[in-house]
Order: structure tokens, then sequence, then C-alpha cells
């Protein structure tokens, strides 16, 4: 599949991506991927991937694993390989969340995907939904969130807390600031076109994204740019009794917080 939007060496230049190993690439089958990132998900990964090759993702996307420093062993290549994984990236650098992201972005686009869905390796979004987003992506739309809270959508066992976050603080201000009705802003299930991770105007890839600032900042960035952005209805699920989460209770939530602020402010702006 050709792509409008070409990468130039100039632009790449720019760019300030982490240092990452590649420990697994078997090359480029498909024009979409899906990225997941990893930190010491153990089963939950397994399942995950488990759950994508009974749907068959990989007649549709290629998989590719962003690991931030996993150390619990979850991560045989063999294992990944038979379940349908084509690349492992492994984030050798500091940073948290949005610094794997720019690993895995910046090689994906390197690679020559026309788009990207990501889905947290969790196993709390249903990958069901993810030819959906690609279709949305072959249709011309640049930003897809995945959202539980409209028609279609199902949350199961959301905290109380989060729920509430969500749904009346970090959505509505990002709509205010952004100019588009969000719903589901602070989980990591979309998509991205290759026009807009390119886009000088967006700047993805900048050493001030270094933990959960990028997911924010594009939720805002792009609307306010003019980028055709859509939600789509999905599942997400969180087990009864566990939280699976890297965002500590307090001082991360205090993060986010703070994040979605500068973001709303216009503070990641290029």
């Amino acid at each position: 599949m050709s792509c409008a939007v070409d990468l130039t060496p100039a632009l790449r230049a720019t760019w300030q991506v982490p240092s990452f190993a590649t420990p697994l690439w078997l090359g480029r089958r498909q024009p979409w991927c899906v990225i997941i990132p990893v930190i010491n998900e153990g089963e939950r990964i397994s399942r995950l991937l488990q759950r994508m090759a009974a749907l068959s993702i990989a007649e549709h996307a290629d998989i590719i694993i962003v690991d931030g420093g996993s150390s619990d062993g979850s991560l045989a290549l063999e294992a990944l390989q038979a379940l349908g994984v084509r690349g492992l990236l492994v984030k050798t650098a500091p940073g948290k969340l949005s610094a794997q992201l720019r690993c895995a972005y910046a090689f994906a686009l390197d690679e020559g995907y026309a788009g990207i869905v990501t889905i947290d390796g969790n196993d709390k979004d249903d990958p069901a939904a993810i030819p959906r987003f690609i279709e949305a992506l072959r249709d011309g739309v640049d930003f897809v969130q995945a959202s539980r809270f409209i028609a279609g959508g199902q949350a199961e066992n959301t905290p109380t807390s989060r729920n509430f976050a969500i749904r009346f603080i970090h959505a509505p201000l990002l709509s205010l600031f952004s100019g588009f009705h969000w719903t589901d802003t602070t989980q990591g299930f979309r998509a991205y076109s290759r026009k807009l991770l390119l886009a000088p105007e967006v700047a993805p890839f900048r050493r001030v994204f270094m933990t959960y600032e990028l997911l924010a900042y594009l939720s805002y960035r792009a609307p306010r740019l003019g980028y055709r952005c859509i939600e789509l209805p999905s599942a997400r699920r969180y087990p009864k009794g566990e939280v699976p989460t890297k965002i500590s209770s307090v001082s991360g939530n205090l993060s986010i917080i703070q994040v979605l602020l500068k973001a709303c402010l216009g503070r990641y702006n290029p």
C-alpha cells in the first residue's frame, strides 16, 4: 500500500528517539501494525496475544511489542513468534510509556507503515475492535480513540475513582480545550495515521514525552490542528480484585492531572 506522506531525511534527523534494541524483527508484511507496550505483564500479555491469534489479527496488521525493560521472563522469543508477533523492541534508555511509544512509533514509521494501532499489554482491552480501527484509518481517519462509554462500548469493573476522574475531569477538560468531544481519554487503545505522526506541527518525537504526556498531548493537539478524529466503541474489563496498571494510586494520579493541565494549556506544543 502506498502512502502519500514521505519521511524525509531532514525530518527524520529532528527526531529524539530513545535507544532501543531489536531482538526480534521478521520484516513488514502488512500496511498496518499493532504496537503493544509492556513491562512485566506476566500472563496478561500471553492471554492478549492468544486472543489476538484467535481473532487472526495478524492477517490485518503486523504485531510489534515494545518492552520497557521486563524482568519476568514473559517475552520469550519462541513463544512470541508462535503467537504471531513479528517484532520485539526493548527500550534501553530512561523513560516510561511515552518513551516506549516514541521508540515504537519511530520504528514503525521507518519501516513504512501507513498507520499504527496501540493496545495496552495488560489484557484489559478487547482486540476484536482492531480491524474496525484499521478500517477507519483506511477511510482517512487520523486518530481513532477506543471508548467504553459510547453506544456499543462496555466498561466492566472500572474502579470508582478512575471512572469519576475520566468522565468528569480528564475527558471533559480535553474536550473543552481540544474542541472535540472525547469520552474516554486515559486509555491507550487508539490508532494514528502516518500523516498525523509525521506532521511537523505535531512533532511527537521529542524528549518532553517521557512518562504519560504523549497520550494527553495527542488527544489535545490532533483536533486543534483539524485532523480527523473519531471514537469507536470498545470493551475495557478490569479483573475483579485487581487493577493492572503502572500508575501508582496517589503520586501517579497527581502526575496524570499535571500532565493533563499542561497539555490543555498547550505546554507540549512544538
